[in-house]
């Protein structure tokens, strides 16, 4: 007869909530490779919305409290959202808000964990690097200027435009991530910032760190440590950059 005393459930550490949009597969995939033993990912989607604030973020909330009731249904004990240009566009206090209204638990979003990632490394000066339109990254820009970051020099890929082009982030290579955020750089700034959690960034986060020698941060380590730590899960993961293996 099998001896289960020793197997504990999945989850058993923490399980974690997440919201993406629609075509979103990279946050997914990098969180499942890099969670630590005893912690679980549970994702579900929202529609992004090209101006949330045009109807004052009404029909944004209500997709919200959708997708934090399905993960309230899981018993998860923390919500993410996943969102790096829709969490800057909405206004933290409504977004965090509703999130720990229909969840019932703690809620982080892409936006807040960027700052607290570039303020635990101590880094007020970035060169961002996304696969956004230059409208988008003025808008992000804004944001984080906005927020006390001085963004130094920022370049964009320009696919956000229509549905076929936002489906074709995650298909970027990571050969052509590392070089489109090796050429951002910038003496002036502290760290490089990766927008998007649906880039492939996760496999150049440490071969840039080698080669700048500054911090990498991605809206998905960013993400990832401060859904970890907010639940006081302290372990240090290798392969992804100074921000996961030293803070």
């Amino acid at each position: 007869m099998e001896n289960f005393s020793q197997i504990k459930p999945g989850g058993w550490r923490a399980r974690i909530g997440v919201i993406v949009p629609p075509s979103n597969t990279v946050n997914e995939t990098e969180f499942n490779r890099l969670k630590p033993d005893g912690v679980t990912f549970h994702f579900t989607r929202s529609p992004l919305h090209a101006d949330p604030g045009a109807d004052d973020f009404a029909e944004m909330m209500a997709d919200l409290a959708t997708a934090g009731t399905q993960l309230a249904s899981c018993r998860v004990d923390l919500i993410a959202y996943g969102c790096t240009s829709g969490s800057m566009a909405c206004p933290a206090d409504r977004l965090i808000g509703k999130l720990r209204e229909v969840g019932g638990v703690s809620a982080i979003s892409t936006a807040g964990a960027i700052l607290e990632a570039l303020g635990v490394l101590g880094v007020r000066r970035i060169a961002m690097a996304t696969p956004y339109t230059a409208a988008t990254n003025a808008h992000e820009k804004h944001y984080l200027e906005n927020q006390g970051i001085t963004v130094v020099c920022d370049s964009g890929l320009g696919l956000n435009t229509d549905l076929a082009g936002i489906q074709r982030i995650s298909r970027v290579p990571p050969e052509e991530v590392f070089a489109h955020a090796k050429a951002i750089d910038h003496a002036d700034a502290e760290a490089l910032l990766i927008c998007c959690t649906d880039f492939n960034a996760i496999d150049v986060v440490e071969p840039l760190e080698g080669e700048l020698g500054k911090p990498v941060v991605t809206s998905n380590t960013a993400t990832l440590w401060t859904a970890l730590r907010a639940l006081g899960i302290e372990d240090r993961l290798e392969g992804c950059g100074r921000l996961l293996r030293n803070h």
